[in-house]
């Protein structure tokens, strides 16, 4: 088991095929411990007890440092979902995306979504907890007689304070955005970054370990850096070879560019 780098964090959704059984949580969270990560986010797991995820996370010595949990589970299920993640040590929640319900109302739809994350926003840091919005490549949408992107629109509409962000290095690229001008306009409002490396392969996009595509990394981390973001999560929603490799590969070249 090496040290670790403290801020670096695993997505499990980059392993979730191995995480769907006790057993096999268990042992994902060791081979992510033996990488030398300190800290997995929960997504995509198992119906496994978060007593059990607790007890887990301690044996393999890491933290949760965040959450994807359903947006309606967060609409009709706050209180449970509270207590869940006082047990998990967790404070950072956040929603993996936006429902198809908000998205085909268009611009009227995402602000509807705005001012009801708000509320569960608001309730979470009454709790000592933080919400934050993770978006994809269609957030980057723009309608017509509406300025500005569907992500925007949710991050205008609503307090920094109640609607935090999770962005995604990899879809604001996707989308024809600017990871390093995104990072800097959420400073202080973005506790957790989610990064993953863009390549291209025979004239199409895919994803792959960070340091091995195109994305500039070192303005970056630098924006990063400037954010005051507190955990990197390393995700890769499709790997190209084993995704414990991949993890590892990703890891390693954050380190050597310095991510403490």
């Amino acid at each position: 088991m090496t040290t670790g780098h403290a801020r670096l964090a695993a997505q499990l959704y980059t392993v979730r095929e191995f995480t769907q059984t006790p057993d096999g949580l268990a042992s994902t969270l060791e081979r992510v411990r033996a990488i030398g990560y300190t800290a997995v986010q929960l997504s995509a797991i198992g119906p496994i007890g978060v007593d059990q995820v607790r007890s887990m996370l301690d044996d393999a010595g890491l933290v949760a440092c965040n959450t994807h949990v359903p947006f309606d589970r967060l609409q009709h299920d706050l209180p449970v979902v509270i207590d869940e993640h006082r047990t998990l040590r967790c404070r950072h929640l956040a929603v993996g995306s936006i429902d198809r319900v908000y998205r085909a109302d268009g611009a009227a739809g995402y602000r509807r979504f705005a001012h009801e994350a708000e509320e569960i926003g608001r309730r979470l840091a009454d709790a000592g907890m933080t919400f934050s919005y993770h978006h994809h490549g269609f957030e980057f949408e723009r309608f017509p007689g509406t300025p500005g992107t569907a992500l925007e629109i949710i991050f205008g509409e609503t307090e920094p304070r109640y609607v935090q962000a999770e962005l995604d290095t990899y879809w604001i690229q996707y989308g024809g955005g600017d990871p390093v001008w995104w990072i800097r306009r959420m400073e202080r409002r973005m506790p957790v970054v989610h990064l993953k490396d863009m390549a291209i392969q025979r004239n199409e996009q895919i994803m792959t370990e960070v340091g091995t595509g195109n994305l500039n990394w070192p303005a970056i981390l630098d924006a990063c850096r400037a954010a005051r973001v507190e955990w990197y999560a390393v995700e890769q929603d499709v790997c190209q070879r084993d995704p414990f490799e991949s993890l590892a590969i990703s890891y390693a070249n954050l380190a050597l560019m310095g991510v403490e």
